[in-house]
C-alpha cells in the first residue's frame, strides 16, 4: 500500500519541528537551572497560585512567605525575572505536548505499512506526559539534583525515539544511500562513540549534581571558588572529552576519505563542530568561574551530539 506523499511530508516536517522544539526546551531548561530560576514558580501547575504569574510582589498575598513555608519552602522570595523564566520553560513544555500529540496523530498513516512508526510516536506522546509529571516532581522535591537528572535523561530518550521514528519513515530514501566506500570499521566506531557520549553525559550529570550541592555552600560572589570543591568525577569527565574528540575525529576522517560529497560527510562535519563547541563551553565552565551562559550551551551540545550520532547510526543501518 502506497503512502500519500503529502501526508508523509507533513509527518516528517512536523516530526522535525518537534525534535527542534524538544532541543529548545532542553536549552531553556538548562538556562532555568543555570540561572537559579528553578523555583521561580514554587507550585505546579499554577505559579504562585495563578495560571498567569504575577509581575510584582504586590499582586501576591502579604503573607505569601508563610504560606509557602508551610508547604516546605522555607525561603520563597518573589523574583519576577526568575518567575517568568520558569513560566516560559513551562509554556515551551506545554507546546511540546501539543506538537507530540500532532506528530502521533499524523503517524496513523503508517498503520497499514509500518505500525512501528505509529507505536513509536504514541510511545513518545505517553513519555512526554510522564515527563510533565516528572517536571512537577522536580518542583515538589525542591529541585533535588537526582530528579532533575532523570528529567534530562528522559528528554534525551524522547528525542532518540523521535529521531528513529522520522528516520524509519524515510527508510526507502535512506536505503538508496551508497556506503560501499565507507570502511566497515565505521559501523563499529559509531556504536563506540555513541556509548562514549552516553557515558560522558552520565558523568556530566554527576558533576552537575555536585555543583548544585556546592552552590548551596557558597554565595554567588564566590563562584570562582566552586572549582576547588569539584569531585574527582569532574576531572575524569574533563579528561574523557579528549578521548571523545579524537575518537569522533578518527571516525569522521574515515568517512571523509571515502566520499567527500555524501550525506555522511556533511553529518560528520556537523558532528565535529558540535563537539568542538561543547568542549569550548566546558573549558569556559572550568576556567571562567562557571559562567551561566555556558551551562545550557554545554548541555544542549551534549544532547545534539548524541542525537546526530544516533541518526548516523540509523542511516548506516538502512543504507546499502
Amino acid at each position: 500500500m502506497m503512502i500519500d506523499p503529502h501526508a508523509a511530508l507533513r509527518f516528517r516536517r512536523l516530526g522535525l519541528f518537534t525534535i527542534f522544539a524538544v532541543y529548545l526546551v532542553i536549552f531553556v531548561g538548562g538556562s532555568v537551572r543555570a540561572s537559579g530560576a528553578g523555583m521561580g514558580c514554587p507550585d505546579w501547575p499554577t505559579c504562585f497560585g495563578q495560571w498567569i504569574p504575577p509581575t510584582d510582589a504586590s499582586q501576591l498575598p502579604a503573607n505569601y512567605h508563610e504560606i509557602y513555608a508551610q508547604r516546605g519552602y522555607q525561603s520563597t522570595d518573589f523574583n519576577p525575572v526568575k518567575t517568568w523564566t520558569e513560566y516560559t520553560n513551562r509554556l515551551v513544555g506545554v507546546t511540546i505536548g501539543f506538537l507530540i500529540f500532532l506528530t502521533a496523530w499524523s503517524s496513523r498513516i503508517y498503520l497499514k505499512t509500518d505500525k512501528a512508526i505509529f507505536y513509536l510516536a504514541v510511545t513518545v506522546f505517553v513519555l512526554v506526559g510522564f515527563q510533565g509529571w516528572l517536571g512537577s516532581a522536580v518542583v515538589a522535591s525542591n529541585l533535588k539534583p537526582l530528579i532533575i537528572s532523570l528529567h534530562m535523561l528522559l528528554a534525551l530518550f524522547i528525542v532518540a525515539l523521535l529521531i528513529y521514528a522520522i528516520a524509519r519513515s524515510q527508510r526507502p530514501a535512506l536505503q538508496e544511500l551508497d556506503i560501499s566506500q565507507i570502511p566497515a570499521s565505521v559501523h563499529t566506531l559509531i556504536k563506540v562513540v555513541m556509548g562514549m557520549t552516553l557515558l560522558q553525559i552520565a558523568m556530566g550529570l554527576q558533576v552537575r549534581e555536585s555543583v548544585d550541592f556546592i552552590s548551596h555552600a557558597f554565595t554567588e560572589l564566590e563562584r570562582q571558588y566552586w572549582r576547588d570543591s569539584f569531585p574527582f568525577i569532574f576531572y575524569v569527565h574533563r579528561s574523557f572529552s579528549s578521548v571523545i574528540l579524537f575518537t569522533n575525529l578518527w571516525m569522521s576522517w574515515k568517512i571523509y576519505q571515502s566520499d567527500k560529497q555524501s550525506l555522511f560527510y556533511r553529518l560528520v562535519i556537523t558532528l565535529m563542530s558540535l563537539i568542538v563547541i561543547a568542549i569550548l563551553a566546558g573549558v569556559s565552565l572550568d576556567r571562567l568561574a562557571m559562567p551561566r551562559v555556558a551551562q545550557p550551551i554545554h548541555l544542549l551540545m551534549a544532547n545534539l551530539i548524541f542525537g546526530l550520532q544516533f541518526f548516523i547510526f540509523i542511516c548506516l543501518r538502512y543504507a546499502k
